[in-house]
């Protein structure tokens, strides 16, 4: 089963939520996977302590354009959605800016004077480690100045395979990167705060889950800091409130320090175990 952990925004406690529902996971012996989602900014290498066993490259195919076989139809910039093929035939320049390019293969299709071929560019990485208990993590990593984590997010979560659990920290926001990692999850958690900002966010989130027809179940962090809007809000949409976390100094200092609250706190152990227990028994199973 594949849960992902996702938000509006940034800045709610999604990572803080799954990481420690991965970490008691593997604390009681469950075959686990955490895959850091966010290849923009991961980071949830920061709360273990793991090696590294392997590293694989994404790349995707970009196009190269002989100018001598060139007959400047201006086909493959007008197939291109991207923009990503400057033309300019007044002055005969015609080149590609791989940093717009999605690799999607429409300008090598348009073309009818052979004058394309391709070269593969690296996107980024995918990192996967070992962590204390020896369950894995697998890590999501985009190069700097590319435009898009679509393709290194997908490589990542084809990496985690299928058996067991695998929890997905999914990127911010609700753009094609929050898209591509909830697409892939059998259950997504959606972390909150009890904010004007968070409840935005959250019904962004939730619109957006609609139209991928995927389950849904939210947490409220800091859920003692704000208002009564979100609640108000999961009972009108009838969305399950799956349980709320107060602010806590203890927390926030632990986070800050890059510590598990879970490995010291037994009530939040048991949160995080119950949170998870209710998961898989209404929205699925996982492989122990």
């Amino acid at each position: 089963m594949k849960i992902a952990v996702a938000s509006g925004k940034g800045g709610t406690g999604k990572t803080f939520v799954a990481t420690n529902l991965f970490n008691v996971l593997s604390m009681r012996g469950d075959n686990v996977t955490l895959v850091d989602c966010d290849a923009e900014a991961p980071d949830d290498l920061l709360f273990f302590t793991a090696e590294r066993i392997s590293e694989s490259e994404v790349t995707h195919q970009v196009p190269v354009i002989n100018k001598d076989a060139c007959t400047w139809c201006s086909r493959c910039s007008n197939w291109c959605n991207y923009n990503a093929i400057f033309y300019v035939p007044t002055a005969k320049v015609i080149e590609v800016i791989e940093n717009l390019c999605h690799g999607c293969g429409a300008c090598s299709f348009a073309c009818n004077s052979g004058a394309i071929t391709e070269k593969p560019v690296v996107l980024g990485t995918v990192n996967i480690y070992r962590t204390g208990r020896g369950y894995p993590l697998v890590e999501a990593r985009m190069r700097v100045n590319e435009m898009s984590p679509v393709r290194v997010i997908k490589a990542a979560i084809k990496e985690a395979g299928e058996d067991g659990m695998v929890v997905l920290d999914s990127p911010p926001g609700t753009s094609c990167p929050f898209i591509q990692t909830v697409d892939r999850a059998d259950y997504v958690l959606l972390v909150t705060e009890p904010t004007p900002f968070g409840l935005s966010d959250l019904r962004q989130s939730v619109e957006t889950l609609k139209t991928m027809n995927k389950q849904c179940g939210v947490i409220i962090n800091r859920a003692d800091i704000g208002d009564s809007g979100v609640k108000n809000y999961l009972s009108e949409e009838q969305i399950p409130l799956l349980g709320v976390i107060n602010y806590d100094p203890a927390i926030a200092r632990s986070y800050s320090e890059g510590r598990l609250i879970t490995d010291k706190n037994d009530k939040m152990a048991g949160f995080f175990a119950g949170l998870a227990d209710k998961i898989i028994s209404e929205h699925g199973t996982g492989s122990n």
